[in-house]
């Protein structure tokens, strides 16, 4: 059986692939921060990549396809594509703050750099712009794409209304994203020492 032939299998398949090579370059590669930090990455770049796809292709396409009178329309895409990408996006969402807030016990405690305690560090910055990307999406980007996508009841004024603010959110959520990636980043790469600002 190939792995490669369901979703399910590939990603298994990559998660041994990805523990193999840890092991071979280091015996005691699978520690448990180590594990965190992966999970958060890995399940960041899921988020991360589907609000890109949402603002950079997804919506762009919706727009042309709306007004292409003589082509299929945008319903294929809300009735097949985007109930399934919005499910990826918003648990992607929440692991990748749970994993984070996580990380931040292993690295001298949650509310040490959550509530920056000890001062205003890159840490913290990222944290904060996590968390507002994260209310975002389960506050105000997913009831309102229930609306839009006809999953709940709603008149034609409120679905007008609701895709606004959605697209408002994920326009909000693609600008912080950018600093708080770069949050993540620095940390990674030494920029934890001293104040971020």
């Amino acid at each position: 059986m190939n792995p490669l032939n369901s979703i399910l299998g590939t990603i298994i398949a990559g998660f041994i692939l990805a523990i193999a090579i840890a092991l071979f370059f280091d015996p005691n590669a699978l520690n448990s921060w180590s594990l965190v930090v992966w999970l958060h990455v890995l399940s960041g770049i899921t988020w991360i990549g589907l609000l890109y796809y949402f603002n950079f292709v997804q919506v762009p396409a919706l727009g042309e396809a709306a007004a292409d009178s003589s082509g299929p329309g945008p319903a294929a895409i809300g009735k097949y594509v985007a109930p399934r990408a919005l499910a990826w996006f918003r648990w992607g969402a929440l692991a990748t703050w749970l994993t984070g807030a996580a990380a931040l016990m292993y690295i001298g405690g949650f509310s040490t750099h959550f509530f920056a305690t000890d001062g205003i560090t890159v840490m913290s910055v990222g944290a904060w712009l996590g968390t507002i990307m994260l209310l975002n999406v389960w506050g105000l980007i997913w009831p309102n794409q229930k609306k839009v996508l006809g999953i709940k009841q709603a008149s034609d004024d409120e679905k007008a209304k609701a895709k606004k603010v959605a697209f408002i959110a994920s326009r909000t959520n693609t600008l912080l994203s950018i600093p708080m990636l770069a949050c993540m980043v620095a940390w990674g790469h030494g920029g934890n020492a001293g104040l971020f600002f």
